[in-house]
């Protein structure tokens, strides 16, 4: 593997696992939102396209992610 693919990889990584803990104050109620908004948006990614099919996935996602939350 080159020096430039390693490195990048490398800061991935370390972006990822920072971002990881900053969930850790977070309601599950919070981590549920998050979480349906994450996947909303690859669905909505995958089945729409392009950027609205993105935005709108998320959207519905996170507000079905908030309800769920509510009764956890």
């Amino acid at each position: 593997m080159k020096a430039t693919q390693k490195l990048l990889i490398s800061s991935c990584l370390g972006v990822a696992l920072l971002g990881l803990g900053g969930c850790g104050g977070m309601t599950t109620q919070d981590k549920y939102t998050i979480g349906g908004a994450a996947i909303g948006g690859v669905a909505g990614s995958a089945l729409g396209g392009g950027a609205v099919g993105t935005v709108g996935g998320a959207a519905v996602g996170g507000v079905i992610g908030h309800e769920v939350g509510k009764n956890k």
